[in-house]
This record gives C-alpha cells, sequence and structure tokens, in this order.
C-alpha cells in the first residue's frame, strides 16, 4: 500500500509537470488556430501511442470488454473540462486560468460524499468555503476587472474532479491506458463534430477571445506550429497516463494535495515564454486557495 501511494503521488506530480508543458503551448497557438483544430489534430496523435500502451499493458481486446457506457461516460465530461479550461487561455494570463483550475482539489473534497459515499463533515465544508473565497479574491467581481472566462476555469475544475472520482472507481476493473485511450476517443469525436456542426451554423467569428478560439475556422497550419500541436499528443498521452494511474492506484484523500504543485509551473511559462507577471490578486487567491485545500484534504482523511 506505501509503495502504492509514493508511486501515486510520483506519477500526479510528473504528470502535472508534463500538462503544464501542452498548457503553454496550446496559449502560444491560441491566437491563430481554432480550439477545435487543436484538440483534434492533438487527439489523433495520441491515437497511435495509446493503442501502443494499451497492447502493452493488457492488450487491444481490453478496448472491448465491459465498462463501455462508463468509460464513454467519463470520456464526455473530460472532454467538456478539457474544453473549458482552453477557451480560458486567450482570455486569461496563464497563472491565471490555471490557479482558478486548481479548485479541482476542493471540488474533489465536496463530490466525495454524493460519488464516493465518503464523509463530509463541517470542518471540510468550512475549509471548502475558505477556498471559494480564495477564488472571490482572485475575481475580483464588482471591481471592473472581472472577467468571465474565469469561471470557465471553475468549470474545468468541477468537471474534471468528477471525472478523477469516476477514474478512482473504475480503477478496480479498468487499467488507466484503457481509459486514456477512450478519453482521447471521445477528445477527437467530439472536436471534430464540434467543427462540422459550427461549420454547418455558419458560426466562424465573435467577439470575446474565448469564444473566438471556440468558433474561429480551421486553416493550414505552419511546419512549426504543426509541430507544437502534434507534440500536444505526446505530451496528452503521457500526461493522461500518470494522472490516471494516480488516482487508479492511490486514495484521492492523499494524491489530491499534491495537485498543487502545477502551481509552479503556470507561473513561471507565463512570465518565461508571455512576459505575464502574476497580479498580487492572484498570488493572494491561489494562496488561500492551496491552503484551503490542503486543509480540506487533511481533514477529510481523519
Amino acid at each position: 500500500m506505501q509503495n502504492n501511494t509514493a508511486r501515486g503521488i510520483l506519477f500526479l506530480c510528473v504528470g502535472l509537470f508534463i500538462f503544464s508543458l501542452q498548457d503553454a503551448i496550446i496559449k502560444q497557438v491560441s491566437g491563430a488556430y481554432a480550439l477545435t483544430q487543436v484538440v483534434g489534430l492533438r487527439s489523433l496523435v495520441g491515437v497511435p501511442i495509446l493503442l501502443t500502451l494499451v497492447q502493452r499493458e493488457v492488450g487491444w481486446r481490453a478496448l472491448l470488454a465491459g465498462g463501455m457506457g462508463a468509460l464513454v461516460l467519463r470520456g464526455l465530461i473530460m472532454f467538456g473540462a478539457y474544453t473549458a479550461y482552453y477557451m480560458a487561455f486567450p482570455a486569461l494570463p496563464l497563472a491565471d486560468a490555471v490557479a482558478l483550475y486548481f479548485t479541482v482539489p476542493l471540488f474533489l473534497t465536496a463530490l466525495a460524499g454524493p460519488v464516493l459515499g465518503e464523509h463530509v463533515g463541517w470542518k471540510v465544508w468550512t475549509a471548502v468555503a475558505l477556498g471559494f473565497g480564495g477564488v472571490l479574491v482572485m475575481l475580483q467581481p464588482g471591481s471592473g476587472l472581472f472577467e468571465p472566462a474565469a469561471l470557465l476555469s471553475l468549470l474545468a475544475a468541477a468537471l474534471y474532479g468528477v471525472s478523477m472520482l469516476m477514474a478512482r472507481k473504475l480503477g478496480n476493473s479498468q487499467v488507466a491506458s484503457v481509459m486514456a485511450f477512450y478519453q482521447n476517443i471521445l477528445f477527437l469525436a467530439g472536436s471534430t463534430l464540434a467543427a462540422i456542426v459550427l461549420h454547418l451554423l455558419d458560426i466562424h467569428t465573435a467577439t470575446h477571445p474565448s469564444i473566438r478560439f471556440l468558433v474561429r475556422p480551421w486553416v493550414m497550419p505552419t511546419l512549426h506550429d504543426t509541430l507544437l500541436i502534434a507534440s500536444c499528443g505526446v505530451i496528452a498521452a503521457l500526461g493522461t497516463m500518470f494522472l490516471t494511474n494516480a488516482y487508479r492506484i492511490a486514495k484521492t484523500s492523499i494524491v489530491t494535495p499534491f495537485e498543487y504543485t502545477g502551481m509552479l509551473w503556470a507561473p513561471l511559462w507565463g512570465f518565461l515564454f508571455f512576459a505575464e507577471v502574476p497580479k498580487l490578486a492572484t498570488l493572494c487567491g491561489a494562496a488561500i486557495i492551496g491552503v484551503a485545500g490542503l486543509v480540506a484534504m487533511r481533514v477529510a482523511k481523519h
């Protein structure tokens, strides 16, 4: 059990670092390409990688074994989570988008009761409320500085929390590579279908950068950008494997606090690649969210 716990923590930290690279890449291309095109190409590259991982771990027949309905549902939820998450990138500094997304542990704590049947006491709810106080510090509603795209990061966090709890429940019957493959296929199918629907509806532009990123028509990418976007397929396949395995082999309440290691990378990439300097409100709000999440996790274990 201790070995599984240590491995779960390590997998989570490595997976978050890997995914932080993808965040920087997608923000980089968000001003020129459609989100559906980026996700579609990324997912297409990931298919052979994940098929190879499935074959090596359990064999391809496992893809058609039982539990397909739950795997598809989880893939759809993850597609919704990452669509919302990426849509926030053009409108927010990277550190803000990622810090708000790291309310995931708070959502995981709050949802552990109804989804996993775990007892959630008043102390945990107090910590969760404190965490969302940190969200208000970051958002500054009513100040004239509020950016609606911030709500996309929060929606992404809630959906991601549900999907990770599902991964925990599916962990007894499904291996990480199979869950990751279904997730990737749903990303590919969802992005392609969304692009077709938007084209048929003749929706090609919008005033808000988040919506514009979603509805922008596909264009031929440069070789440099093609390689950048394609690298996200490798990053996503590896990152998904690490994260899914983390929640599959270790208890949610133990590994979830380490989600906050992902907060270390966004300000760094934002500064290095986009010359973004985090605001004081962002740093204070992120600190409150982090402390509240850690307290919630600690109290929930006792």
